[in-house]
C-alpha cells in the first residue's frame, strides 16, 4: 500500500499496516464471534478499511463455542445455547503461524492462527484448541466473554500478548496498533518486551509503544471496564508471562488510583496509548470525566481524550430498495461519498415511499417465524412500525415504555392509526437484571390486549438486527443519558429511511437538529430512577401521540408527504455523518497518520516489534 484516502480527497503519505485488536468481530452470521455493538463496530471498521484500501489487519480470538444462541419462551424468559460453529464452515484458513505464552506453574500456552478474509483486509484469529495444550488451556478460546475472572484474564493475555506474537510470526510489522476497548491492553506489554529484549531501556520502550498506539474506549460507566484482582495479575507475571519489566512496573501500568487491590484494563490501555478517543462527542465528554483520575489530577476538560463518532458499513446494513434509490440519486459511490448526500433531496417522494414500504414488508417476512416461544408474528404491512433492538442491560431501559401501560395499549390499538412495536434483544447470560427486563416485556407482549401489535422476537443476531433497521419506520432508543456511548443501530435505521425517536444520547446528541427525527426529553437528576423512567415514558408517549403518529398517517396526496420530507431531511443531514468511510477518514487523518509518524520518530534506529 502506498497511499490511502484522505479527508479532503486525493491521497496522503504512505501508511504502514494498522493492527486493529478487538475481542469480538461481527463480519457475518456464519462467524459467530461477536456479542453486540462492540463487535459490530469492529466488523464495520474492517469492511470499510477494505473498501477504502486502508492497510488494516484485524486481530482477535476464535471462540470455538462462538457467542451464545438465544431462545426465548412465550413470555420472554431467556435460555442460552452454544453456537454451532466450525472454522472450516465459516471459510477460515489456517495459517502456519504458531505462538507460545509462558503461564504460571511451568505451563506453556500454545495457539494456532486462522485467517478470515474481509475483502482485502485479513482478520487473524488466535485459537488455543490445539493438541499441545492441556484441556484447561484448550478451553481458553471456548466462548466469548465466558468463564470466571481468571478465564477472562487468560483470554486477554492471549489476545494482547498472543496477538502481537502472531503478527510477528506472520511477518507483519504494524506502524500503528489500535486497541478497540481495553481487552487487548496487554499488547503494549508484549511490544515493550520485544524492544527491551532488543536492547532498549524500559523508558524508551514505553515512549515508543505509546507513540504508535491508539486506544478507543466504548464504555461510559466504570462497570463496563474489565478489572482483575491485583493479586491474580501479579501471580501471572511473577511466575509465567515474560515482559522484560519488573512485576511492580507491569502492575503500575494498570493500577487504579482509587482501588489499590485492582488491576484496571482501561487504565492499562490509556497509559500505553499516545492517543485515546471516545466514540461520540458526548461520550468524549463522559470519558474525560470518567478517566480524569488516571491523569494526575487534571480537570476533566484538560484530559487528553478526544472523540471520533462511530460510523457503519452501509453496504452491510442498507436494504436493496434504499441502496438502489441512494445510488441513483447520489451516485455509485454513495456509501463512501459524504460530500454528495445533498443529492438525496432529488429522490421522488413516491419512490421513497415505495422503497420504505417494500423494506417494511421484507422485514415482516424475515421475522415471521422468530416470535418468542415460537409464537407466529402476524403484523400489519401498512401500519406504523417502531423498532427497538439491542443488548438488554438495565441502562437501555427496554421496559421504560411500559410505565403507562393503558396509554400504550390504546396507542397501538387505534383502529384508524394503528401502531406496532417490534422488539429484539439479548441479555448477557449472567445479567439477571437484563433477563428480568426481557421477561417483563415478554409477558406484556404475550398479553391478549396487544396481540398483533407488540411482539418480542427470539434469537437476536446480526441478520435480525439488519432486518429490523431496514424495515422499521421509527427507531426507538431510550437509554439513561449519558450511558449510551454511541448506539449505531439508529444510524443504520437512518440510512434506511427510518426516523429516530431517541433520548439525546450517544450519536443522536450531536446529529439531531430538530427536523431530522424526534428527541425524547431527559429528566433532571433530582428524580429517583423510577420517577425518571416515568417522566421520560410520559414524554415518549406524548411525542408518539401528538407528533409521530399523526405525521405518518397524514396522507393528503396518497403518500405521507410531510413524513417523507422529514425522512429526506434525515438522509441529507445524518447520512454522510454516519458512513463508515467518514469514520475511517477521521481515524486515518486524526490518529493513524500522526501515530505512525510519531512511532517512526521514536523508533528511529530501534528494532520494531
Amino acid at each position: 500500500m502506498t497511499s490511502h484516502p484522505a479527508a479532503g480527497g486525493g491521497s496522503a503519505p504512505a501508511l504502514g499496516p494498522i493492527a486493529y485488536f478487538s475481542p469480538e468481530f461481527a463480519i457475518d452470521q456464519a462467524l459467530p464471534i461477536y456479542s453486540g455493538g462492540l463487535g459490530v463496530l469492529a466488523g464495520d471498521h474492517l469492511k470499510t478499511a477494505a473498501d477504502m484500501d486502508i492497510p488494516l489487519v484485524g486481530v482477535g480470538l476464535l471462540y470455538r463455542g462462538g457467542a451464545f444462541r438465544q431462545e426465548l419462551d412465550a413470555v420472554g424468559r431467556q435460555r442460552e445455547h452454544a453456537a454451532d460453529f466450525h472454522p472450516s464452515r465459516a471459510g477460515l484458513t489456517r495459517t502456519a503461524a504458531r505462538i507460545e505464552i509462558p503461564l504460571p506453574n511451568g505451563v506453556l500456552l500454545h495457539a494456532q492462527v486462522w485467517c478470515a478474509a474481509v475483502g482485502a483486509v485479513p482478520l487473524y484469529l488466535l485459537d488455543s484448541d490445539v493438541p499441545e495444550n492441556a484441556q484447561a488451556e484448550r478451553d481458553i478460546t471456548d466462548r466469548l466473554y465466558g468463564g470466571d475472572n481468571e478465564h477472562r484474564l487468560r483470554q486477554e493475555l492471549l489476545l494482547g500478548i498472543g496477538g502481537v506474537k502472531a503478527l510477528a510470526a506472520l511477518g507483519i510489522a504494524p506502524a500503528v496498533f489500535h486497541s478497540n476497548e481495553g481487552h487487548a491492553g496487554f499488547m503494549g506489554i508484549e511490544r515493550m518486551r520485544g524492544l527491551i529484549e532488543g536492547g532498549v531501556d524500559a523508558a524508551t520502550a514505553l515512549a515508543a509503544v505509546r507513540a504508535s498506539t491508539v486506544f478507543t474506549t466504548h464504555t461510559p460507566v466504570p462497570a463496563g471496564i474489565d478489572r482483575f484482582a491485583l493479586a491474580l495479575v501479579r501471580s501471572y507475571f511473577e511466575d509465567g508471562v515474560e515482559t522484560g519489566l519488573s512485576v511492580d512496573a507491569v502492575v503500575a501500568l494498570g493500577a487504579d488510583p482509587d482501588d489499590p487491590d485492582t488491576f484496571d484494563m482501561a487504565a492499562l490501555g490509556i497509559r500505553l496509548a499516545g492517543r485515546v478517543n471516545g466514540v461520540s462527542r458526548l461520550h468524549g465528554d463522559v470519558s474525560r470525566a470518567l478517566f480524569a483520575r488516571y491523569f494526575d489530577g487534571l480537570e476533566p476538560a484538560d484530559v487528553p481524550i478526544g472523540h471520533i463518532t462511530n460510523g457503519v458499513h452501509p453496504q452491510t446494513w442498507v436494504g436493496a430498495p434504499m441502496q438502489a434509490l441512494l445510488a441513483g440519486a447520489i451516485g455509485e459511490a454513495w456509501a463512501t461519498a459524504p460530500g454528495a448526500w445533498s443529492a438525496a433531496r432529488s429522490i421522488a417522494p413516491l419512490a421513497l415511499w415505495q422503497a420504505r414500504s417494500a423494506q417494511r414488508r421484507s422485514m415482516l417476512a424475515a421475522i415471521a417465524g422468530r416470535g418468542a416461544g415460537g409464537r407466529p408474528v402476524n403484523l400489519d404491512p401498512d401500519a406504523l412500525t417502531i423498532g427497538f433492538a439491542r443488548r438488554v442491560p438495565t441502562y437501555k431501559r427496554l421496559t421504560m415504555m411500559l410505565h403507562e401501560r393503558e396509554r400504550l395499549v390504546a396507542l397501538v390499538n387505534d383502529a384508524d392509526r394503528p401502531v406496532q412495536i417490534v422488539v429484539a434483544g439479548k441479555a448477557h447470560p449472567r445479567d439477571l437484571d437484563g433477563k428480568r427486563l426481557l421477561a417483563t416485556f415478554g409477558a406484556f407482549a404475550a398479553s391478549p390486549e396487544v396481540a398483533g401489535r407488540i411482539v418480542l422476537l427470539s434469537d437476536y443476531d446480526m441478520h435480525l438486527g439488519a432486518a429490523l433497521t431496514q424495515g422499521a419506520d421509527v427507531w426507538l432508543n431510550t437509554p439513561l443519558r449519558p450511558h449510551e456511548a454511541c448506539g449505531t443501530s439508529g444510524m443504520k435505521a437512518a440510512l434506511n429511511g427510518g426516523l429516530n425517536l431517541s433520548i439525546l444520547d450517544g450519536w443522536w446528541d450531536e446529529l439531531y437538529d430538530g427536523e431530522n427525527g424526534w428527541a425524547i426529553p431527559s429528566a433532571d437528576g433530582s428524580l429517583t430512577a423510577d420517577e425518571r423512567d416515568a417522566w421520560e415514558a410520559d414524554a415518549l408517549l406524548t411525542l408518539l401521540e401528538d407528533a409521530v403518529v399523526p405525521l405518518f398517517y397524514e396522507r393528503a396526496a396518497g403518500v405521507p408527504s410531510a413524513w417523507l420530507e422529514k425522512v429526506t431531511t434525515a438522509l441529507v443531514t445524518i447520512g454522510p455523518a454516519v458512513l463508515g468511510a467518514r469514520m475511517l477518514r477521521d481515524y486515518t487523518n486524526d490518529l493513524y497518520l500522526p501515530a505512525a509518524a510519531d512511532g517512526r520518530r521514536q523508533l528511529d534506529g530501534v528494532p520494531v516489534v
